[in-house]
């Protein structure tokens, strides 16, 4: 499987005879071969997750179909394209193309995925994290971390190939929070941290925590817009 990190939570999978894009919002996305399948993840309708323009790539790609949180109305959707998009709302399945996809509910808007496709699983948290602010109460935020661990203990024992995370700096001390919290519970083969608002620097952070010891391996550097990396 080959993995492109186009800009902040946007990422390109290719499969074996398919391709995956999650959370577009802005950036290049890469040249594909418009005889395979391309589906196309929406966690939720925050700006920085779901662009309209994500339609567009019916013009070019034929065999495309849209996977949006049920928070992103039909209105949005071109009438031409309704007909190639479902909605999913929290801790639903569906099967498509041989292909089973699983949602949480996030501690945000909308949903996570959790993508089994080809003999491996997938997972693209959207905005699923333990949104823990220094600004908020410590009632607030002990809800946060309770909300968080309930959805992601579920996937305990998930053997997950790729996961996607959110490693966000403008939770200041805390922003390794939630990716900690999920590598000790649930766990995955290689991590791509994600909406780090463009901060590079906060993945080598993470890697010199003392919490990271145990996963700090399986994390991906990376380092610019476009980066390919080989699964």
């Amino acid at each position: 499987m080959k993995v492109t990190y186009i800009h902040h939570d946007g990422f390109l999978a290719e499969c074996r005879d398919r391709y995956l894009l999650f959370d577009y919002y802005r950036g290049a996305i890469p040249e594909m071969d418009p005889e395979k399948p391309l589906y196309v993840f929406a966690s939720h309708r925050h700006g920085d997750h779901f662009n309209e323009d994500i339609f567009q790539l019916a013009n070019r790609y034929p065999k495309v179909q849209y996977i949006l949180a049920k928070d992103i109305w039909m209105s949005r959707v071109p009438e031409s394209l309704r007909g190639r998009t479902i909605r999913m709302g929290w801790r639903k399945q569906e099967e498509m193309d041989g292909m089973v996809i699983r949602t949480l509910k996030s501690t945000d808007e909308g949903v996570a995925f959790l993508v089994e496709v080809d003999g491996m699983t997938i997972y693209h948290a959207g905005d699923l994290n333990d949104w823990r602010w220094n600004e908020e109460s410590d009632q607030w935020n002990e809800a946060m971390h309770q909300k968080y661990m309930k959805e992601i203990t579920g996937l305990a024992g998930e053997k997950i190939r790729c996961a996607f995370l959110p490693l966000d700096p403008r939770q200041e001390e805390w922003y390794w929070l939630g990716m900690d919290e999920f590598m000790k519970t649930v766990g995955a083969e290689t991590v791509f941290p994600m909406h780090f608002w463009g901060d590079f620097d906060v993945i080598r952070r993470l890697k010199e925590e003392p919490c990271s010891d145990a996963y700090r391996d399986r994390v991906v550097d990376i380092a610019r817009c476009g980066e390919e990396f080989w699964l």
